[in-house]
């Protein structure tokens, strides 16, 4: 690809490739887009090797029914396959501490190697793959998945099952005070490290992998008299961040450049900012997730509540004060085909594009409850909203992106980099096709039919515009 670029570039040839060719533009010039946020400029972008712009589009990968023997059996080469095929570039694959060192000290090679044989899947499709240490109600002590049994310190408090609302059972009190002593015993501190000492060791260096979640959704111990939101800001500061912090260095003494994503509480989804102090790392990204409690327990979504604004405002703040790229880790509602979820889908996906670089949804399996697609892979009621064209590298800086649902229709502008390299685009399944146009001094080369990635080529330094819309009956655009 270098030998290709170079060559372009060097012979000045940036006329139209004949196997792409672009569009020219007709009908109205696109709108301009729409005024930066406050804190657009403050939240950096995620970045590759190469310093090009990423944009991380995609899904959780899990297996929480298999252990042992069995563990992650359910994930297959489909899933990443299929990912590809609808132009997704990302996946965050749950895996488990009581899977991975069942006993202490003592690792599971089994459990390794299928880590490695989904990341050489995940490769094979041109999928970036986050690994997440994944933890439910803390772990299987309590009827879960995540912290292993002998890490598990209670204190003899009590714990009662809730099997109607599981997410009630983090305010038990064992749970509670098994958090507390992860955070605060210095032998499950040193335990905790080594796991992702081991997992940077031996997947540091593989082409999937892009970054390391170090806990899901982590909690702690509420104090008497104190309220949620105040718990959580306290946590997040007096537990979290030295527990990000330590982590981050023991990673570091394997793995020197992989990105490490840190997340607050899952109180953030309710619109409260988090308590996390700085990540002493030049590679950290912010991960949140994005559930609102309601929608989770079964209600509609209510466009008049201001939710998506209330959480837009509040998970942006920590990112543009410490200089931190965000990625939204986990989102999506269970009962997506309600009334409203249209819009929802609509209004989130705006969103989140507008402050993140990337984001998984909740969860890419094969049929109902939380699953993106139905047993045939056919996307269920609303979900075919988050396939959208996207540029998933930017070679240079972006001056915009938006994309309009209604007319199907992508555009990106920036400004490509002083050095020769490619930006790439993402087409997912249409059944009329795409059409990619550019302006400036750029060509695209290679094919433009869903579920390709075509390159944009462009004169350093130069300002691009690309635009790409959905082909109408007759090879024609029947929207402007």
């Amino acid at each position: 690809m270098a030998v290709v670029v170079a060559s372009v570039l060097a012979a000045g040839a940036l006329a139209p490739a004949a196997s792409a060719r672009p569009v020219p533009r007709t009908g109205p010039a696109p709108a301009a887009p729409p005024a930066p946020a406050p804190y657009e400029r403050s939240i950096p972008p995620l970045t590759d090797d190469r310093g090009r712009t990423l944009t991380l589009r995609g899904w959780n990968v899990e297996d929480k029914a298999n252990r042992g023997g069995d563990a992650l059996s359910a994930i297959t080469e489909r899933h990443f396959r299929d990912l590809r095929a609808n132009g997704f570039n990302f996946a965050r694959l749950l895996v488990f501490w009581d899977d991975l060192e069942p006993t202490r000290g003592r690792y599971s090679e089994r459990y390794l190697r299928r880590i490695e044989r989904i990341l050489d899947w995940a490769r094979e499709h041109r999928v970036h793959v986050l690994i997440d240490a994944h933890q439910d109600v803390f772990g299987p002590a309590f009827g879960h998945r995540g912290i292993p049994e002998w890490a598990t310190r209670t204190d003899g408090l009590p714990f009662t099952p809730n099997p109607d609302d599981w997410f009630s059972e983090y305010f038990e009190p064992a749970v509670q005070r098994a958090f507390t002593h992860l955070y605060e015993d210095p032998d499950l501190q040193r335990a905790q490290a080594a796991m992702w000492q081991l997992l940077a060791q031996r997947f540091g260096d593989h082409p999937a992998v892009i970054g390391y979640d170090l806990i899901n959704e982590p909690m702690g111990e509420l104090r008497e008299g104190e309220d949620l939101p105040t718990a959580a800001r306290r946590i997040e500061a007096q537990h979290l961040t030295p527990m990000y912090n330590r982590l981050a260095r023991a990673v570091r003494a394997e793995d020197r450049s992989t990105w490490l994503f840190v997340e607050p509480t899952p109180i953030v989804g309710e619109g409260v900012p988090t308590g996390l102090g700085r990540i002493e790392d030049r590679r950290a990204v912010y991960a949140p997730h994005f559930y609102n409690t309601a929608m989770e327990a079964g209600a509609d979504y209510d466009p008049g509540a201001g939710w998506i604004e209330a959480y837009e405002a509040a998970v942006t703040a920590y990112p543009a004060r410490h200089r931190m790229p965000v990625v939204v880790g986990e989102w999506g509602p269970l009962n997506n085909s309600l009334p409203n979820m249209g819009r929802f889908y609509r209004e989130a996906v705006d969103s989140l594009n507008r402050y993140s670089s990337g984001w998984a949804g909740y969860v890419w399996c094969y049929g109902g409850g939380y699953c993106a697609v139905d047993e045939r892979g056919r996307f269920r009621t609303n979900k075919e909203t988050t396939a959208a064209p996207y540029a998933p590298a930017v070679a240079g800086t972006v001056r915009s992106q938006t994309y309009d649902a209604d007319t199907r229709s992508y555009r990106l502008a920036y400004r490509a980099s002083a050095r020769p390299d490619v930006t790439e685009l993402s087409l997912p399944p249409s059944a009329r096709g795409w059409r990619v146009s550019v302006t400036g001094p750029a060509r695209v080369l290679g094919r433009t039919t869903p579920g390709a990635r075509p390159l944009v080529v462009a004169r350093p330094g130069a300002a691009v515009v690309v635009t790409v819309r959905e082909a109408g009956p007759h090879g024609r655009t029947d929207r402007p």
